[in-house]
C-alpha cells in the first residue's frame, strides 16, 4: 500500500478517533443523560456543539479539500468531455457539409457525363445514318448502273436477234442464203435510224 493511500485512510479515520478522547473529558452526567426525548441539557448541547465544531474543521481541513479537488476535476472532465463533443459535432457538421458539396458535384458531374455520353451516342448514331444513306446511294447507283447495263445489254441482244429474225424470213422469202455479215450491217443500219427517230 502506497503512503498516500494510507495517509488518506488516515485522514478519514481521524475524526472518529479524536473524538473518543473528548468524550473520555466530558462530565459524568453527559455520559449518562437522564430525562425526557424532548429536555434540553445545556451542558451535553455545548458538547454537541464543540464536538460538531471539531468535526467541521477536521472536515475541512482533511475532506473537504479533496472532495472540492475531486468535484472541481470531474466538472473540468465533463467540461472537456462537452467541448470536446461540440468540437467533434462541429467537424461531423462541416464533414457533412463537405461530403454534402462533393455528392452534389458528383451528381452534377454525373449528368454532365450522361449528357455527354447522348451527344456522342447522336452523333454516332448520325455518323452511322449518314454513312448508311451513303452506302444505299451508292448501292442504288450501282443498281442503276447495272440496269442500263442490262438494259443496253439486252436491247443489243434483241437486236441482234431481231436482225437475225429479220434475215431469216428475208432468207426464207427469197429462198436463198443471203451474206450475213453484209446484211446485218444493213439492217443494224436500219434499226438505229428507227431507234433513232422520235
Amino acid at each position: 500500500m502506497s503512503s498516500s493511500r494510507r495517509n488518506r485512510r488516515a485522514s478519514r479515520s481521524w475524526p472518529a478517533v479524536g473524538a473518543l478522547p473528548l468524550l473520555a473529558l466530558a462530565p459524568e452526567p453527559l455520559l449518562a443523560a437522564e430525562g425526557g426525548l424532548f429536555d434540553i441539557n445545556a451542558g451535553l448541547a455545548v458538547w454537541v456543539l464543540a464536538v460538531f465544531g471539531i468535526l467541521m474543521l477536521i472536515l475541512r481541513r482533511f475532506a473537504w479539500g479533496p472532495i472540492l479537488a475531486a468535484v472541481n476535476a470531474r466538472e473540468e472532465r465533463i467540461r472537456s468531455a462537452l467541448d470536446g463533443a461540440d468540437e467533434t459535432r462541429s467537424e461531423a457538421e462541416a464533414l457533412l457539409a463537405e461530403q454534402r458539396e462533393r455528392l452534389m458535384a458528383a451528381r452534377k458531374r454525373a449528368g454532365e457525363i450522361v449528357a455527354e455520353g447522348r451527344s456522342a451516342a447522336e452523333e454516332v448514331r448520325a455518323g452511322i445514318e449518314a454513312k448508311a444513306r451513303a452506302a444505299a446511294d451508292a448501292l442504288v447507283e450501282r443498281a442503276k448502273a447495272e440496269i442500263a447495263r442490262e438494259r443496253d445489254a439486252a436491247l443489243e441482244e434483241l437486236r441482234r436477234e431481231s436482225v437475225d429474225i429479220a434475215l431469216r424470213a428475208a432468207s426464207h422469202l427469197l429462198s436463198e442464203r443471203l451474206d450475213r455479215e453484209s446484211d446485218r450491217a444493213v439492217v443494224d443500219r436500219y434499226l438505229s435510224q428507227i431507234g433513232a427517230s422520235p
